[in-house]
């Protein structure tokens, strides 16, 4: 896609100009193709890239820029005399870089000239830039994707963690161990960003009195580009260097020290490089302080602190992601005044004035700042990203609102979606590309044009999600044996736990971001019953994934009784614990899995998106009624398990494990063991049929695009 006419424009050109001088003639497009992020979701671009070298584009991590430095010469000169390769590799590359230009009127006050800036703490683009962990991350990315797609200007920041997230191995016990690598930026499709006189530009913020310098990186998502902002500079001491160093570090101070980079770097940075937002988009509090930020500007005008902040209100919108105490996090005042020594003079008025907009009892000096509670203190909207999410999100903060009833709270609710070509299975999208008419995902949103989803023959249906299934099941074979050999376990338990997976059996999946609320351990609260099914030679198998942050011991603590469940059931247990999920892995389980599973304690799920990758895939759900599912489900397109609240988590918990496993005994596996003469289980196929015409233009993320695009972004 054409390098937005942002800064750093000029410096992507240089990065891909010298990766194509490396390659045959034939082939110099890859340079510019590689330094473009919409390769990751154009149909057939991964083909083009492994078909350079099937060997190093696995060892690479499907990283086109490290792929094309490392090749061999015997391989680039075979890839070059590769007629069919040339011809997908224009064609590709056509798609990529000369996108179609926007058809829609845009939103009031969005332009090139005055984007949508969106600004997260973690982007999940693709597996090659691990700057993610987990749900909030993938969202992120599934915007940005889409807004290139619908040609939406929109400039998005984040944070460049030179060691990502943590990687995961596990035990022979189940306990998860973590471990780090670096993320050389150098090796990746980002280029750092240099000033007019060809040094790199740098961006500096104060964080507990002193100047931390930052580089600025920046990656094109399409027609996206994505700023990074690094510490890793040399001016910076080595406590300044590290405060970028991972996602969600296990410091609070670091965090904090983070989030002041996110919200005043950001700022400081678009002024740096000229780009006046038309709107700025917090997704998630972590960037709370762009909005104080963009108010001291004003204040710097001449503006008193109460005009300031109400202009920097009218530009700010804000999507609240968690009901979660954890995620919301909160500082004393102290300690952000320790980290921001300047942010009340900046705006000219006391410590007590800034510090209590983040504070639900203004006047409470003892109460801890939230950054949740500034960001809905200063934005002119903001949402939660479910329906109930929206409803649990005004009962929760009403008492930032007094005389308000909570239905009257300003908090709404767009739900999550997600981005088609990304999640798509590459069977399910050819059968779709077939029957859905040209241009399809373009009218994704469209639930006229899902109708054509009951012309699709049972067969067609069938044999694609067959097939997806196998490829799940030898990814299964491969990972899961990889996974127990490094644990040390025996040879023959290996192979034997490797043959036990089945391409044509039940395949059911869960795989979250592992926290207690989302309650993995529901699986084993009978362990016998849940044995019985994956032993029977009609029952299921299991395929589980998922990590716990380095310091939620209780959620580590599940795993370990997943383990245990193997053990019990034997060596026909059929069931598997994949080590470090990622995105990769998440889109090989949402192809493959018949049925995902989703257990959250209601009502803590704020939307959770990972069933709605499923359903795309012509999976089922099996989900409590909560987040995205408790508006999704209609009755027939899947099943539900009651949604209910209750404090005794030990009786619900026994509840909705039993209630998971009746399911699954007396309705799921009856329906898809249920096959005709042609081995076709026709009402598994007519319900695969009905969810995906419900559910495929509600689980878009053209859908939510959409949806901000005319509800929270418009000016005026």
């Amino acid at each position: 896609m054409a390098s937005p006419p942002y800064a750093g424009a000029g410096d992507i050109e240089r990065a891909a100009a010298a990766l194509a001088k490396r390659l045959p003639a034939p082939l110099t497009r890859l340079g510019a193709l590689a330094y473009n992020y919409g390769w990751s979701w154009a149909h057939g671009a991964e083909e083009v890239f492994s078909g350079v070298d099937p060997e190093r584009w696995r060892v690479c991590g499907h990283n086109p820029v490290r792929l094309l430095e490392e090749a061999g010469d015997d391989a680039l000169s075979r890839a070059a005399s590769d007629e069919a390769l040339l011809v997908r590799m224009n064609e590709v590359t056509r798609r990529v870089l000369r996108p179609p230009a926007r058809q829609a009127e845009l939103p009031a006050g969005i332009s090139a000239r005055r984007p949508a800036v969106f600004i997260c703490a973690e982007y999940g683009i693709h597996e090659s830039l691990p700057l993610y962990s987990g749900g909030l991350g993938v969202l992120a990315g599934d915007i940005v994707k889409t807004a290139s797609d619908r040609g939406l200007p929109m400039v998005a920041v984040g944070l460049l963690y030179r060691y990502g997230y943590l990687h995961q191995r596990l035990d022979a016990g189940g306990w998860q161990h973590e471990y780090w690598t670096y993320l050389d930026p150098l090796r990746r499709p980002l280029v750092r960003l240099s000033s007019g006189g060809g040094s790199p530009l740098t961006v500096r913020v104060p964080v507990w009195g002193r100047d931390v310098s930052l580089y600025v990186w920046r990656a094109d998502i399409g027609t996206v580009p994505l700023y990074l902002l690094d510490s890793d500079h040399p001016d910076n001491d080595a406590v300044g260097k590290w405060i970028t160093a991972r996602l969600y570090d296990g410091s609070r101070d670091v965090r904090l020290a983070q989030y002041v980079i996110l919200g005043q770097g950001t700022v400081r940075m678009l002024e740096a490089l000229g780009i006046e937002p038309g709107v700025v988009h917090l997704n998630e509090g972590h960037a709370a302080l762009a909005a104080l930020e963009l108010a001291r500007r004003t204040v710097e005008a001449g503006a008193g602190f109460d005009e300031a902040v109400a202009k920097a209100r009218q530009r700010v919108v804000f999507t609240t992601h968690t009901p979660l105490a954890a995620g919301n996090e909160a500082y004393p005042g102290g300690d952000i005044m320790a980290a921001v020594p300047d942010l009340a003079s900046g705006l000219g008025v006391g410590e007590d004035r800034v510090l209590g907009l983040g504070r639900v009892d203004a006047g409470d000096h003892g109460e801890p700042v939230g950054l949740t509670t500034w960001s809905l203190r200063l934005s002119r909207r903001a949402n939660g990203v479910a329906a109930r999410h929206g409803e649990v999100a005004r009962a929760m903060w009403q008492p930032l609102y007094p005389g308000r009833a909570a239905d009257d709270v300003p908090i709404t609710h767009v739900t999550n979606g997600v981005h088609l070509p990304t999640w798509l299975g590459p069977l399910m999208r050819e059968l779709l590309d077939r029957h859905l008419g040209e241009g399809w995902l373009d009218r994704s949103a469209d639930p006229g044009m899902w109708k054509a989803v009951d012309d699709i023959p049972d067969s067609e249906l069938w044999e694609a999600r067959c097939r997806q299934r196998a490829a799940l099941v030898a990814y299964i074979r491969g990972r899961g044996a990889g996974d127990r050999l490094r644990r040390g376990e025996p040879l023959e338990a290996v192979r034997a736990a490797q043959d036990e997976f089945d391409p044509f059996r039940l395949t059911v999946g869960f795989a979250r971001r592992l926290a207690i609320y989302k309650r993995l351990h529901v699986l084993s609260t009978d362990r016998d019953r849940l044995s019985r099914l994956l032993r029977d030679d009609h029952g299921l198998q299991l395929v589980l994934a998922g990590k716990a942050h380095p310091r939620d011991d209780e959620a580590k603590g599940a795993v370990p009784g997943i383990f245990d469940l193997a053990r019990h059931g034997g060596p026909e247990s059929r069931i598997v614990f994949l080590e470090n999920h990622d995105i990769a892995m998440g889109r090989a389980l949402a192809a493959g899995c018949d049925v995902w599973v989703n257990l959250p304690r209601p009502p803590l799920e704020a939307s959770g998106t990972s069933g709605m990758k499923s359903a795309l895939n012509g999976g089922l759900n099996l989900s409590v009624l909560d987040g995205w599912w408790a508006e999704g489900y209609d009755g027939a397109n899947g099943w539900a398990i009651s949604g209910e609240v209750d404090d005794d988590h030990g009786a619900q918990d026994a509840r909705h494990g039993a209630a998971l496993l009746d399911l699954l005994e007396n309705q799921v596996l009856p329906l898809f063991t249920d096959t005709d003469d042609q081995g076709i289980p026709r009402r598994w196929i007519a319900m695969v049929r009905h969810s995906l015409r419900t559910l495929g233009p509600f689980v878009s993320s053209e859908r939510m695009v959409g949806d901000y695009e005319r509800r929270a972004y418009p000016v005026g």
